[in-house]
């Protein structure tokens, strides 16, 4: 039942000429699977709406060949060709009693166009900001005219497939609309150049075409980014990003807010946490009377109460959080907050889309294979008369004794240490990582209200315990150790001088922290290419030990490029004093000197140092799984029927993959039928 504090929540807004039903609003973002898997795309909002979201939106919609985004994988609304895509998801969202809404964009020089091969277009000639040495030019009067009449067009066709919302986006330094108000983008000295007033003209033209071809019909929106973070360089909440509030306040009929570009908007935990945005985007809701939303990575309902009493928002704006948890409105509404499966901010969302392919979430396994696996993210298909025992208590092991329990089946899970959680317990006591830990808590909250799960820590089993158990189904999640002689993506035969004592392994350090280390400069070698090398040296940095920080990576943790924090965790480093050697491998090591060789001219440089810890590559822990091997024989005897490795024990890799593993395990556990679907585009229509 409904805790009455919460009642405000579920009021419904009146959004032009429609009405939400309560006033939570998934606003626009990427799922990486877009026009290329529209019934992908329409399962997974459609679960939103299911979930209790009044108002679901797309990510991204190009409106013209001129704004591909290739290889990126957003929504196109190119032609009435797209308009069946597109109806998939709206009828997915309106099955369920919600608004659809859509976002129309033209990237202008953020659009390189590879697919379309069409001829970028900018306020001013611009180079193309990724995707290649390509460059837009500028656009004339003429060009103009055009591009507002694309607008024009996809917001009919919009309206066509069913949209009831139409967004004008101008944020995250990706759109014509937003590069036209920003003067380092516009250099124009025509009518739409120059003074503010002549920077916003295009923008507010859009804005009135919208609601001239559709308003009657569809709600018009003006997503926008009140502040940059560049300070003077930039548009700042204080200035213009008021300054546009203002001039178009009542101009639209909702108003979402937020920040650019997207590494600002959509912070990790490591960096921001809950309602970070709020200082920029208070000042919204006392120039305007047009609903606002906002975001904030928010999953507290009582923060959300707080928002709309305080006359922050009228609507809570979720991207994330949604995706982590896509019931989260219901859970509120059905009175069961702790079911909430909140949102750790690590973003692996978000390199799903930077990858081009269809996301991912640590949290929510079922994310981007709602429709091709049948996945739901709280339904799962019965499973009766089962046992199961789960040796190791990490994601993995945890996600499929949930899975498992949920169910119906009898589950007990052994656990070798003193505490649940595996490497997500010692990454989550790690500097910025402590929201890491809802991964954990989660789901031992889920298993502790369950009969028939049993959890059992300091119990490390054998191969004889195993047999003796006669339990008939064994999973082995027994996670993996990071490897200590340096073979990884860079050096692939382990290396002999890695064998001494001033050598320490990251396991080693997360579990006893860097008081271990002996005095002086400390060397981190990182091969892994993500967070943890970095946060190592955080750690370490953070006790006040010199840290030399080497990688034969051009740049720290380049793959946190695709979670939208590596400018962060270089520019943490550096004021954190760590000296970074990039395009540097190993080449010695003595009882205080480390020497690097550059990958290039492979000239070596000696550094002192103290101790090194190499962050290269993990082994899983299968040594049981070889043991039970050798005993195959004595399996019947013993009543065993299914022995499995999963996650990190089966192959090592990221949180998310682990947490997918132990699902899959869960819910695949006696089903026959395990083919995914495949889309098959054929007369108009997305077929299975």
């Amino acid at each position: 039942m409904r805790d009455p504090r919460f009642d405000i929540l579920f009021e419904p807004v009146q959004i032009g000429p429609h009405t939400t039903r309560n006033r939570f609003y998934q606003v626009p973002h990427c799922t990486g699977m877009g026009y290329r898997h529209p019934n992908a795309e329409a399962a997974h909002r459609g679960v939103k709406a299911e979930g209790g979201w009044g108002v679901v939106c797309t990510q991204e919609a190009e409106i013209h060949p001129t704004s591909d985004l290739s290889p990126a994988n957003e929504a196109r609304i190119w032609s009435d060709a797209d308009i069946p895509a597109l109806r998939l998801m709206t009828d997915a969202v309106h099955e369920h009693g919600s608004l659809a809404a859509i976002q129309l964009v033209h990237g202008g020089s953020h659009a390189p166009n590879l697919y379309s091969r069409e001829t970028a277009i900018a306020p001013s000639a611009m180079p193309i900001d990724w995707g290649g040495p390509l460059q837009a030019r500028a656009i004339d009067l003429t060009d103009i005219k055009n591009l507002r009449q694309w607008y024009v067009d996809a917001a009919k066709r919009a309206q066509t497939a069913g949209f009831d919302i139409v967004y004008a986006y101008a944020g995250h330094d990706m759109t014509i609309l937003q590069h036209f108000l920003l003067s380092r983008h516009n250099h124009r000295t025509d009518q739409y150049g120059g003074s503010f007033e002549n920077r916003l003209r295009l923008f507010r033209e859009v804005v009135a075409d919208l609601k001239e071809a559709v308003g009657d019909t569809c709600a018009i929106a003006i997503r926008f980014a009140v502040e940059e973070l560049m300070g003077s360089d930039g548009i700042e909440h204080t200035a213009e990003g008021r300054d546009v509030i203002e001039a178009l306040a009542e101009e639209p009929v909702v108003w979402d807010v937020n920040l650019s570009d997207w590494t600002n908007d959509s912070q990790t935990s490591r960096f921001a946490k809950e309602g970070f945005q709020e200082p920029y985007t208070a000042f919204v809701k006392s120039v305007t009377t047009k609903p606002v939303v906002g975001v904030g990575r928010y999953t507290s309902p009582d923060t959300m109460v707080r928002l709309i009493k305080s006359g922050h928002l009228d609507l809570i704006g979720a991207a994330r959080p949604s995706i982590a948890d896509p019931h989260l409105p219901r859970k509120i509404e059905e009175g069961r907050i702790n079911d909430i499966r909140e949102c750790i901010g690590c973003n692996i969302c978000t390199a799903g889309d930077n990858t081009n392919v269809p996301m991912r979430c640590t949290q929510n396994p079922t994310v981007g294979e709602e429709w091709r696996r049948g996945w739901h993210p709280e339904r799962i298909k019965p499973l009766a008369n089962s046992q199961h025992l789960i040796i190791g208590g990490g994601p993995a092991g945890l996600e499929a004794a949930r899975a498992l329990t949920q169910r119906g089946a009898d589950v007990t899970l052994s656990e070798a240490r003193e505490t649940l959680g595996g490497r997500v317990t010692l990454e989550s006591s790690l500097p910025g990582l402590a929201e890491w830990a809802r991964v954990r808590d989660w789901r031992i909250g889920q298993l502790n209200d369950k009969p028939n799960a049993q959890l059992y820590t300091q119990s490390p089993l054998t191969a004889d315990d195993i047999l003796s158990y006669g339990i008939p189904n064994v999973a082995l999640a027994t996670g993996a150790t990071w490897r200590s002689d340096g073979v990884g993506r860079t050096h692939k035969r382990p290396l002999p001088y890695l064998e001494a004592s001033n050598v320490f392994g990251p396991d080693t350090l997360m579990a006893n922290g860097p008081n271990q280390l002996p005095q002086g400069p400390i060397a981190i070698f990182d091969d892994d290419t993500f967070y943890l090398g970095s946060v190592l040296a955080e750690l370490v940095a953070n006790s006040g030990r010199e840290v030399l920080f080497i990688t034969p990576n051009p740049i720290v943790a380049p793959y946190s490029d695709n979670t939208l924090e590596q400018d962060r965790i270089q520019c943490r480093l550096i004021d954190l004093g760590v000296k970074i050697l990039p395009l540097q491998t190993l080449a010695g090591l003595t009882t205080d000197t480390v020497t690097t060789a550059c990958i290039y001219a492979r000239n070596e440089t000696t550094h002192p140092c103290a101790a090194l810890i190499p962050v290269t590559m993990r082994l899983p822990n299968d040594d049981l799984w070889y043991d039970l091997q050798v005993r195959k024989a004595d399996w019947a005897d013993a009543g065993l029927e299914t022995i499995t490795r999963i996650g990190d024990c089966y192959n090592p890799g990221l949180i998310a993959l682990a947490t997918q593993a132990g699902y899959r395990y869960g819910v695949e556990f006696g089903e026959t039928d395990l083919t995914p679907k495949r889309e098959v585009f054929k007369g108009g229509t997305f077929t299975a």
